[in-house]
């Protein structure tokens, strides 16, 4: 059974609706992803991606699993465990760069799936070469996903201003360059940022300088190791009255 000017349900997979409302996320965002315009760019009735996705929940899943795929996996070398630690949290931050629906999701959406999880276990096997194990492992790698996932949120937060901005007919950039301004005038209120105002150009001084990630990033390193060294980190788990190892 065929649509009127429609796909066959019979000539979609799973692959290409997720495949395709990847794109549609990484164009319109989380609040611009439902049925009918994945249909429509499915060339397809809405009502046939039921048949492979069970709901727009399900459908934001898969496609972020599917996004967690993309991360790629370097080699494993103990000499440098940290260096590779560094990278694949440089990898997981530009993933999210590249589709920042992800980051408003998980406000809303629990992610687990196959692409995730080729990513933890082989992220896991570098923290145990560099020392970490068990909880203490656990923490190093949220400690160190957190920092990505917040350095990543302007990024997705600026991305959604733009879209909201788009819908409801206004510039963007004239908007934001007001924003600015307006941010600035405040700001001339204050010694401290008066002073930073008057040392750098508008745009500069509300925007992150220039290797904020990479520096974030190496400071938590350095944290993790000094910790890991001085065998501080089993003290920050929460305390287990069931389980004397955590009294």
């Amino acid at each position: 059974m065929s649509y009127t000017g429609k796909m066959p349900r019979d000539t979609l997979t799973r692959e290409r609706i997720v495949r395709t409302a990847i794109e549609l996320l990484d164009e319109e965002g989380l609040e611009g992803l439902n049925m009918r315009s994945l249909g429509d760019r499915l060339g397809s009735a809405a009502t046939a991606v039921y048949w492979h996705v069970e709901n727009k929940d399900n459908l934001v899943l898969l496609a972020g699993d599917a996004v967690w795929g993309e991360i790629e996996l370097p080699e494993i070398d103990q000499a440098a465990w940290e260096t590779t630690a560094m990278r694949m949290a440089s990898n997981v931050h530009d993933m999210l760069i590249r589709h920042p629906w992800l980051v408003q999701a998980f406000g809303s959406h629990l992610f687990y799936g196959r692409g995730k999880a080729r990513h933890d276990d082989h992220l896991l096997a570098v923290y145990e070469l560099g020392g970490f194990a068990g909880q203490d492992a656990d923490q190093a790698m949220a400690s160190v996903f957190m920092f990505v996932l917040g350095s990543a949120l302007s990024e997705a937060a600026a991305a959604s201003l733009r879209r909201r901005l788009k819908r409801e007919g206004q510039n963007a950039d004239d908007m934001i360059r007001a924003a600015i301004a307006q941010q600035s005038e405040i700001a001339m209120d204050f010694p401290r940022l008066r002073e930073r105002i008057e040392s750098v150009d508008e745009d500069n001084y509300v925007s992150s300088p220039d290797k904020t990630f990479e520096l974030g990033l190496r400071a938590i390193f350095d944290g993790l190791e000094q910790q890991r060294q001085q065998g501080n980190l089993g003290t920050m788990r929460p305390n287990n009255h069931t389980d004397d190892r955590f009294a």
